[in-house]
């Protein structure tokens, strides 16, 4: 996979940068953390189903360092 989870973290920050500086509008910025935050949701779904399945590697995203399965905390409870 070409974009990585950094990828997204600098991203955000320069768009914070930038925002910061006066050199983007805060519309932009708000369409670029709603983006953002649709592939933050995508990453999750996809580290919940590593987990349900079993699987230690997914598309990259997010690195695998190489860990145990033993290593991964285990699924977040939504509390009502």
């Amino acid at each position: 996979m070409k974009n990585k989870i950094e990828d997204l973290r600098n991203h955000l920050f320069e768009t914070l940068e930038k925002l910061k500086d006066g050199d983007m509008e805060v519309e932009t910025a708000k369409a670029v953390s709603g983006v953002a935050q649709t592939i933050i949701n995508s990453a999750k779904v996809e580290i919940d189903y590593l987990r349900v399945t079993e699987q230690r590697s997914g598309t990259g995203f997010i690195p695998d360092e190489g860990g145990r399965k033993d290593d991964l905390p285990p699924p977040m409870r939504r509390v009502k």
